[in-house]
């Protein structure tokens, strides 16, 4: 504990007030093996929160181990400047799975810079610094991607490079139109969107940007015809959809390897992140070939790209796609959603259980869906006390952000909600 508090006190020393630590004693994890780490101190927890959704395949996989070994004993970086071999080849395979056709990829150190690029191309192709946006969205802590994010407890200022406009999200448990029945309620978000446009915007909007499922915002999950519904507008107008998977990708969501996929819809851009290269820092952009050659400025990336980054990120995908972790999100993903749902019938403090695949969101409210923070921060405590480890967002803070390596099993899915039904019991009360 002692040596806890000194790291704690070094931390608070020379590091931002505003970077954020999950514990009232904060947590220092030092070893992972499959879903499970441990702390500084020896103990052991399961992971359902994985480096935020990043440690997709799970800790110490051999295959990815192996492949950044590999290529560590060779060459950790070069420069875009250079052909790089894996970097090709890690385009060539994602072009493959991209869900639009003619795809081209261009990559970066984070899903913040990715979503700049896609801003950047849709601004460059409609020749307008106009964006749409939802409301409750994240998109990263640059300049502009906190421009396009609909939540304030992530926005840091008001100035922005862009002319953003806000439209209706799919966050349906508090939105004004949530006693609409789903497809009268997407019909309403696409009026919205229209009537948007109209007053709000000179009509020659670039892009709207939107993830598919609301990370940060509390894995709030849009009704399914929701996105359906947006899709006509936009294109009557000739506004880009940029997809943001930094969350959604890579099979995740479990009915789809992308989250647009899940909603029937094609994107013109898609940027990814987090989970592809299993923890090492990867991101990117996917385009049609006519939005990403757009660009006539001189470019290039200093660390996206580089060859360890895409050794990891091509043994991340081949295990994804190897072992159809998909099907096993989707798998999983159901059992413990179809099990967490009874939650909401017996405690009072749950106010929503949804997600999809393994992306899990407990909603925690007092009476009249009032947010309830300061419960799921105390239900944050009582989980890791019985040895889990979950995130928490949500416009309010009291959301649960249930989200495993897309490798866990049967028996860590049940454990898993036997800690998440304790915690709630302990703090309900």
């Amino acid at each position: 504990m002692i040596a806890q508090k000194s790291l704690l006190e070094r931390h608070q020393a020379v590091l931002p007030r505003w970077l954020a630590l999950y514990y009232q004693q904060p947590l220092e994890l030092v070893d992972g093996d499959g879903r499970r780490v441990w702390d500084a101190a020896g103990r052991e927890y399961l992971d359902f929160f994985g480096g935020i959704l990043t440690t997709i395949a799970g800790y110490k996989v051999p295959e990815i181990v192996d492949a950044v070994k590999s290529q560590a004993e060779r060459m950790l970086h070069t420069s875009t400047l250079y052909l790089i071999r894996p970097m090709i080849e890690l385009a060539e395979l994602i072009a493959s799975l991209a869900p639009m056709p003619n795809a081209k990829v261009f990559f970066t150190a984070s899903g913040t810079e990715a979503n700049e690029t896609a801003l950047l191309l849709a601004a460059t192709v409609r020749k307008s610094n106009q964006v749409l946006a939802l409301r409750n969205s994240y998109h990263g802590r640059s300049f502009a991607a906190q421009a396009v994010t609909g939540n304030r407890g992530w926005s840091a200022s008001g100035l922005t490079p862009l002319n953003v406009s806000y439209i209706q999200s799919g966050y349906k448990y508090r939105s004004p139109f949530r006693d609409l029945d789903d497809a009268a309620y997407a019909q309403a978000c696409a009026d919205d969107l229209r009537d948007v446009i109209l007053t709000g915007t000179a009509g020659d909007v670039a892009a709207l940007i939107a993830e598919p499922v609301q990370g940060v915002g509390g894995f709030a999950v849009p009704p399914e015809g929701y996105f359906r519904a947006l899709k006509p507008v936009l294109d009557e107008y000739g506004i880009l959809f940029i997809s943001d998977e930094v969350q959604t990708g890579w099979g995740r969501t479990g009915s789809a390897f992308w989250g647009c996929q899940t909603y029937g819809i094609e994107p013109d851009v898609v940027t990814f992140a987090k989970g592809v290269a299993n923890g090492l820092t990867m991101g990117g952009v996917i385009a049609r070939a006519e939005i990403m050659d757009s660009i006539t400025a001189n470019s290039i990336s200093t660390f996206g790209g580089n060859p360890l980054s895409s050794a990891a990120a091509l043994a991340t995908i081949h295990y994804l796609l190897d072992h159809d972790l998909q099907a096993n999100a989707l798998r999983i993903g159901s059992r413990m959603l179809s099990r967490l749902k009874t939650l909401e019938q017996r405690h009072s403090c749950v106010g929503e259980v949804r997600g999809k695949g393994l992306m899990i969101g407990i909603e925690f409210v007092t009476e009249g869906r009032r947010p309830a923070s300061a419960l799921a921060t105390a239900a944050l405590e009582a989980c890791r006390e019985r040895g889990l480890l979950v995130g928490k967002g949500g416009l309010f803070g009291n959301c649960f952000r249930i989200a495993p390596p897309l490798s866990v099993t049967e028996s860590e899915a049940d454990r898993a909600c036997d800690i998440l039904e304790s915690a709630i019991e302990a703090v309900g009360q």
